[in-house]
């Protein structure tokens, strides 16, 4: 298969044959407008494929796992290891045991702070995170050095929204506990090279972890390669159900790690003295996991993986560039939030004397959904001197046409706005 650098610059995906896989996108609303889903950086939508999968799983195989001997709980079970087993590979894990099964993102960040964390930090120890972070990797952090007397500390951001590595260096060399960075801004879209962060802070001795929500949907991922301490990603911005998300950990780590949660599964004895608890992944996966949920992840993964990572990467750059030329010569007043170059399909722009709000819902009557507000980033919003802005977030079945018409539309709004 083609890798992104080899595929031609203006490389589309067929999009006619893409969008016919996703029945929410083939209606209309607000007086036969058709749908434009630009709201991806929050939730994408679902193909057929992960329905199906869902819609089977419910009707012809669902039980509780791991815990019965009858044929629908062992096939229930087996399933819903199948599926840890092909995160693993989608995510190059060396060992489908460094899979867990977490609500999502947010879950992830909190499960390690809480098994990790509370076991690690201590008062004057410092924890080092980004400006550009979401809240589920600041508020996590910021509950763990309320409750250890811990600091946490933010490498600054340029004016064009990157991290300036020397900086990063500067901040490690006092080997702060753990380095919790986004490898790619839910506001900005800046890229993080995850790998040189990840291997600046090993270097000083520090754990990392990664809030990947924005980047395994997206572009291809090698965990190993990364050489991260923990990984944090949720299925519903992959094209997966809500309610699920995965954790990635070295094994080295998982294994001296308490369970956060306590109660059934998770365990390998109980009794009225005390508990041992049960192996890695089962230790972090209390009670009833979310079983249909990683069906349905893995169905996505699966209709991720035929499309080719690499070709999703090279449509989104495609469009990036496309929607970039557009925004920048057709809208006076605009500013496009972010560098300009090494970005991902995320817009986030602010229009002066327009409100965020009122422009996206005006664009919602043209039957375009696009996201308005802090993003769950006030602290980045702080720092860029603004309350809200707008965003416009795009994914494998979004189209320069829409790109066009989305553009077109703006300018209009904009227009009547003022």
């Amino acid at each position: 298969m083609a890798t992104a650098t080899d595929l031609p610059d203006n490389f589309l995906l067929d999009q006619a044959k893409i969008r016919a896989d996703f029945p929410i996108l083939q209606q209309e609303i607000h007086r036969r407008k058709p749908l434009v889903y630009f709201d991806n950086g929050a939730s994408t939508q679902h193909p057929r494929s992960v329905i199906d999968a869902m819609t089977q799983a419910y009707e012809q195989t669902y039980a509780n796992v791991h815990r019965g001997i009858h044929w629908l709980s062992e096939q229930s079970t087996a399933q819903f290891e199948d599926a840890r087993s092909g995160i693993a590979k989608f995510i190059h894990a060396a060992n489908d045991r460094e899979v867990i099964f977490t609500q999502g993102t947010t879950t992830a960040i909190n499960l390690v702070a809480r098994a990790w964390g509370d076991s690690q930090l201590k008062r004057s120890d410092e924890i080092l995170l980004t400006e550009m972070e979401h809240h589920s990797n600041i508020v996590p952090w910021q509950q763990l050095a309320e409750r250890s007397g811990a600091r946490v500390r933010f490498v600054p951001i340029d004016s064009e929204g990157r991290l300036d590595l020397n900086q990063v260096k500067t901040m490690l060399s006092v080997r702060p506990k753990i380095f919790a960075f986004t490898a790619i801004s839910n506001v900005l879209g800046t890229i993080n090279p995850v790998r040189e962060l990840a291997k600046m802070a090993r270097q000083q001795g520090v754990v990392t972890l990664v809030d990947a929500a924005q980047h395994v949907p997206h572009e291809p991922i090698d965990v190993q390669e990364w050489e991260a301490d923990f990984v944090a990603f949720s299925g519903h911005k992959m094209l997966g159900p809500s309610g699920i998300g995965i954790l990635h950990g070295r094994m080295e780590l998982l294994e001296k790690m308490p369970p956060f949660l306590g109660g059934g599964n998770m365990i390998e004895r109980v009794g009225m003295d005390g508990f041992t608890p049960g192996e890695v992944p089962a230790r972090f996966e209390a009670g009833t996991p979310p079983i249909v949920e990683a069906i349905g992840l893995h169905a996505a993964i699966q209709y991720l993986s035929a499309i080719g990572m690499d070709r999703i990467q090279r449509h989104e750059q495609t469009l990036m560039q496309h929607m970039q030329k557009k925004l920048e010569s057709q809208i006076d007043g605009l500013r496009v939030l972010g560098p300009r170059t090494n970005r991902a399909a995320i817009f986030s722009f602010v229009v002066e004397g327009i409100n965020p709000q009122d422009l996206a819902k005006m664009l919602d009557f043209q039957g375009i959904a696009i996201r308005a507000g802090h993003h769950c980033a006030m602290p980045l919003h702080d720092k860029l001197g603004i309350r809200s802005s707008s965003r416009a977030s795009l994914y494998l079945y979004n189209s320069t046409n829409e790109i066009d018409f989305f553009v077109e539309a703006l300018r209009t709004v904009i227009g009547k706005l003022r």
